[in-house]
């Protein structure tokens, strides 16, 4: 089931079976590396950056090293975009350079218009608004760690942002039920839960969107968070602490509520002390760092469907 050329700019264009065949293969690739060492032999990667990464860049470096490709730095302000390079043209140019690309821009908009004009696939390796590369990873982990991933809850407790939209469309596709706690005016955007109920329609699971994180975490198989300030709201800290604080806090009392082999999860960069408690984040509950492992090997078997 290849990918082909088509582009992941928000999960909700590939179907369950091929969220599900991602999955599945990264988990094989995670088993016999060496199978897949000259998989991309030849093929080149840009990774076009508008934002600060680690484990984005780190993840997506590595990951066509380890299939026999090479991937590109590309900052933004290196690039002629930077000096105001129309979208379209830098799209058709780098089209004839390379195989793929992956851009962490600031903007949806901008990467969608990107997309529109790119021959080549376009991957969101992430965006004001999805995160798709994240969740892919997140869902890896989750089978990993729980066997399975079809009737499994999972809370999620914060800001509705790019993490916890792509969270719904995820886990609603691959039969997962979601509850999210987030404070009035912090919802995950409307178009996010729309594909999330229509996909729950699909796949029988179930989707909340709630203002008590107590309510959220009930009998929940995963407790997850992310940062209450994220990337180009630095501005408003101090009114999101504010909204944020103490309530959505996922700490050990939060955690208790939930089943008592329920795990941790968090994105990561993670703010300790704001969205969640050092207890919590480097507790035995916590699989953040098997999180941050798996984008490597979601992000292969990414690569590898859409060009191997």
């Amino acid at each position: 089931m290849p990918l082909g050329s088509r582009h992941l700019l928000t999960l909700q264009e590939l179907t369950r079976d091929e969220v599900l065949k991602v999955i599945d293969t990264a988990i094989d690739m995670k088993r016999n590396p060496g199978h897949y060492a000259n998989a991309l032999k030849g093929k080149v990667l840009a990774m076009i950056f508008q934002k600060p990464s680690t484990r984005t860049r780190v993840s997506f470096e590595v990951a066509m090293r380890q299939l026999g490709g090479y991937a590109l730095y590309l900052r933004w302000d290196d690039l002629q975009l930077g000096r105001g390079e129309a979208l379209k043209d830098t799209a058709r140019v780098l089209a004839r350079y390379v195989d793929v690309v992956m851009a962490r821009v600031l903007r949806q908009d901008d990467l969608d218009e990107y997309a529109r004009w790119s021959p080549i696939p376009v991957i969101n390796g992430l965006s004001d608004k999805w995160h798709p590369c994240q969740i892919l990873g997140d869902l890896l982990t989750v089978k990993e760690v729980k066997g399975g991933l079809e009737g499994l809850k999972l809370a999620y407790v914060g800001d509705g942002n790019n993490v916890c939209n792509t969270l719904l469309v995820g886990c609603s596709k691959v039969g997962m039920n979601v509850s999210v706690a987030c404070p009035e005016g912090y919802e995950p955007l409307p178009e996010a839960v729309e594909w999330a109920r229509r996909n729950a329609e699909e796949t029988g699971s179930k989707i909340e969107v709630l203002r008590s994180p107590e309510e959220a975490v009930r009998d929940a198989d995963i407790i997850y968070t992310d940062v209450f300030v994220s990337m180009g709201f630095e501005a408003e800290r101090a009114k999101r602490l504010k909204a944020f604080l103490p309530r959505y806090q996922v700490n050990s009392r939060l955690m208790g509520m939930a089943k008592k082999d329920a795990v941790f999860m968090h994105c990561l960069p993670a703010r300790r002390g704001e969205e969640v408690t050092d207890d919590v984040l480097d507790g035995p509950q916590s699989i953040v760092l098997d999180q941050a492992e798996n984008r490597l090997h979601s992000q292969k078997a990414l690569l590898y469907l859409m060009l191997g």
